[in-house]
């Protein structure tokens, strides 16, 4: 019998918020949410359980979680730590960010190599159900995609990133982009509403989990490898170290192996191979080579990822 998983998501319901309030109402709307015991910022945490026996809490907060890290992560320490799965539900905008987006993303600092719990099936099932609920709900105008690494907490000055890993669980940011007409979208608040309880729910297939490393922020070639399946296997796409903060983070140095030995540790079930985008400079490639090397795995250019029958996986 499949073990019951729990999860817990997060839920900014103030006006700082533009994504999270619609996202929890058509949450409300469609399942019977039931108020527990327990209350946090004034409202009672809802829950909700499926057929499967999973648990599912959703947190009202007054602040975005991450914008203030000082006061929420106790609190999430204290009473969820024993989540299977977390997420932040949210907004992303951003100088030339591209609007039309429904995204998830890993949490870490990739500049100073602190990287928070990733489970790259969990997150899979998360993206491949926004994509299915997308298409049922003929968002035309929006599109599915993988985010690079990040934190948002580094927009408060009180959060540093030694915080990132205190919290034990798997944690999305998990958004609408990138303006407001589409973060007023209802129909793409359906559709993170609904992917929000497919989290547990798989196809069956095996992931191969990869690192992904360089590219920009939104890179397509980790975006479509979410969706690409041979010989009933798929990859597992997680932790996304984009080229930018390779680069700051000085990923071409000697402290770049601590930091991608801690980013493969973060991962859960460990990888089977690192894929790096073809532009990313050759010194950078060689930190990249080297984790290979100490851990048998493959380490190839993206383009490889087309090809997935083709990649010699290390399990």
């Amino acid at each position: 019998m499949v073990q019951p998983k729990k999860a817990v998501y997060f839920f900014c319901t103030g006006s700082a918020d533009p994504v999270a309030g619609p996202v929890l109402d058509e949450l409300r709307r469609e399942y019977p949410l039931e108020e527990t015991a327990l209350s946090l910022d004034g409202n009672p945490v809802l829950e909700y359980r499926d057929q499967e026996g999973n648990t599912f809490s959703f947190v009202r907060t007054g602040r975005v979680v991450s914008h203030d890290y000082t006061a929420y992560l106790p609190l999430m320490t204290g009473h969820f730590a024993d989540r299977d799965f977390a997420g932040i539900i949210t907004w992303h905008e951003g100088h030339n960010a591209p609007d039309g987006i429904l995204t998830a993303h890993t949490t870490g600092d990739v500049d100073s190599g602190s990287f928070g719990p990733a489970d790259p099936e969990s997150m899979r099932n998360l993206l491949l159900a926004m994509e299915k609920f997308r298409l049922e709900e003929n968002l035309t105008e929006f599109r599915v995609i993988t985010e690079a690494t990040h934190w948002s907490g580094m927009v408060c000055s009180e959060c540093t990133p030694d915080m990132i890993p205190r919290y034990s669980v798997p944690l999305l940011d998990i958004e609408i982009g990138s303006s407001p007409p589409f973060w007023e979208n209802r129909g793409a608040a359906r559709v993170l509403a609904r992917s929000l309880l497919s989290v547990f729910r798989g196809d069956g297939r095996k992931v191969q989990n990869i690192l992904c490393a360089g590219g920009v922020h939104f890179e397509p070639a980790f975006s479509q490898a979410v969706f690409t399946i041979w010989d009933n296997c798929a990859y597992g796409v997680s932790h996304i170290l984009a080229n930018q903060w390779l680069v700051t983070g000085k990923y071409g140095d000697d402290s770049a192996r601590e930091k991608l030995e801690a980013c493969v540790r973060s991962i859960r079930g460990g990888i089977s191979a690192i894929a790096f985008h073809d532009n990313l400079k050759g010194l950078y490639k060689d930190s990249l080579r080297a984790l290979g090397a100490k851990y048998g795995l493959p380490v190839f250019k993206h383009q490889a990822l087309r090809k997935p029958e083709n990649i010699p996986w290390s399990q």
